[in-house]
């Protein structure tokens, strides 16, 4: 999808670029991510919804870097088909699995019992480190005040 029907939809929002709130949400995936990897051991499944947090928090430093907000129900969602909108030769490839992802994490939170496996664990967290890597490098190249996360 692209950003004009999400912002027909009401889905998104323009707004100037929070560079503050951009560190803040690298800083915190990049722990997201070292968390995820702790916890790999203990709890795969635990693990999984970690690294897609780190994710999602990454996604959402990259739009307001952009100078984008998501709005309504369903942000997380939003922010996914965002990040392919605005950049689709970046992440274009990646959104599909960052929506399985998400559908994934949801089960996992709502449904206990469904079990990830290990295979999709190691995937995602591969996954989430590439994205983290990529978006902060962005943010960087944005604003180099950031380059002190």
């Amino acid at each position: 999808m692209n950003y004009e029907r999400l912002k027909e939809k009401g889905l998104v929002e323009e707004t100037p670029p929070n560079f503050k709130q951009v560190a803040s949400l690298l800083s915190r995936a990049l722990k997201d991510l070292r968390t995820a990897k702790a916890n790999l051991e203990s709890d795969e499944e635990w693990a999984y919804a970690i690294a897609y947090q780190a994710i999602i928090r990454a996604a959402r430093a990259l739009i307001l870097a952009e100078g984008y907000r998501p709005k309504g129900r369903e942000a997380q969602k939003t922010i996914i088909l965002l990040v392919g909108a605005l950049r689709p030769a970046d992440f274009g490839s990646l959104i599909n699995k960052l929506d399985i992802m998400r559908r994934k994490r949801q089960s996992f939170i709502e449904e206990t019992g469904r079990p990830i496996s290990k295979y999709e664990v190691a995937d995602a967290l591969q996954e989430a480190e590439e994205f983290v890597s990529r978006v902060l490098k962005m943010a960087k190249e944005k604003n180099p005040q950031l380059s002190f996360i």
